[in-house]
């Protein structure tokens, strides 16, 4: 049963019963459901931005912790560009500079990426800068790695060839100190010992009995070993690649023959006095280029500072030679 309500009229100053009809009772109904919804909303809202959803903690910690690896990345990377300086200098500072490489410049090493931008599909995001600057720390590191790993490549080439050619350089003296009578004649203006009158030695002799071993003073190819050469009597020809050949004349006999391969310390021949010699000896000489040089600057292979400056003053006195 519904309960009558009365309101006081001033006017009668009496009290008179409400009465509402359909209309205002609909009126009511509608202010009364948007009010509520109004309500639910301003609820709803203020809460959602007051107070976080499950699924919002769990965005955001994901979130945080995407911003920390990154943080941590951009340290380890920091880390790695400090190595990667120190190989960087040491590369071009002594590998390329002892192997005689151009160095490469920091410009080259350290240069980013032309043309479109990589990065765009990184931007529009709370963290764009992040990202992207990451990245492209990263894609240049990497470059730089790629250039540094060819660069070693390269050392590693001229490190082998460097080996081979410091095998292949005439850099022992031909016979040993022990066996030696003593040293005739060095490379220069000298004495004919037939003709008495001053000429041109293009070589070094060593005096040494008939027989004493003969060694090749570095590796190469056997290019002659006749007598078919004017003066030099039995004489091997050695090719040690890189332009440099090496004469050994006067022999008494051949250990070795034409397109042999041998190796420096290897026994070639043995002494003589064949040709135009005057007494049992080797006659030395070293090409460059088709050109003769002084041997004297090519012993630092088997001779100490005190041998080869013993070596050095008796080749520069101009007295007569054997051949």
């Amino acid at each position: 049963m519904s309960s009558v309500k009365y309101y006081f009229d001033p006017e009668t100053l009496s009290y008179r019963q409400v009465t509402s009809n359909k209309t205002t009772k609909l009126k009511y109904f509608v202010g009364f459901i948007l009010l509520s919804a109004l309500f639910g909303f301003l609820i709803v809202f203020a809460g959602s931005y007051y107070f976080e959803s499950p699924n919002e903690k769990a965005l955001k910690r994901e979130l945080q912790n995407m911003e920390l690896q990154y943080t941590i990345l951009n340290q380890k990377m920091s880390e790695i560009e400090e190595v990667m300086n120190n190989i960087e200098d040491r590369d071009n500072t002594i590998y390329r500079l002892y192997f005689e490489a151009n160095p490469i410049p920091e410009a080259q090493r350290n240069q980013g990426f032309g043309g479109i931008n990589r990065y765009s599909k990184f931007e529009g995001y709370k963290n764009s800068d992040l990202i992207a600057s990451s990245n492209k720390r990263l894609d240049i590191l990497q470059k730089r790695i790629v250039i540094q790993s060819k660069s070693l490549d390269e050392i590693i080439k001229l490190a082998k060839d460097k080996e081979n050619f410091l095998s292949r350089i005439p850099a022992i003296q031909p016979i040993k100190n022990e066996d030696l009578t003593r040293m005739a004649s060095g490379f220069g203006y000298r004495t004919d010992p037939f003709t008495k009158t001053r000429k041109f030695h293009a070589g070094m002799d060593f005096t040494a009995p008939r027989g004493t071993p003969i060694y090749a003073s570095g590796d190469g190819i056997v290019k002659r070993a006749d007598s078919r050469s004017s003066g030099y009597g039995k004489h091997i020809r050695i090719n040690h690649g890189y332009g440099y050949t090496s004469l050994y004349a006067h022999l008494y006999k051949y250990n070795v023959k034409r397109n042999q391969r041998v190796k420096r310390g290897d026994i070639i021949g043995f002494v003589g006095s064949s040709g135009r010699s005057q007494a049992p000896h080797l006659h030395y000489e070293i090409y460059k280029d088709g050109k003769k040089i002084n041997p004297v600057n090519f012993y630092y292979g088997n001779l100490t500072n005190e041998e080869f400056n013993n070596l050095l003053n008796k080749a520069s006195v101009e007295n007569q030679s054997l051949d």
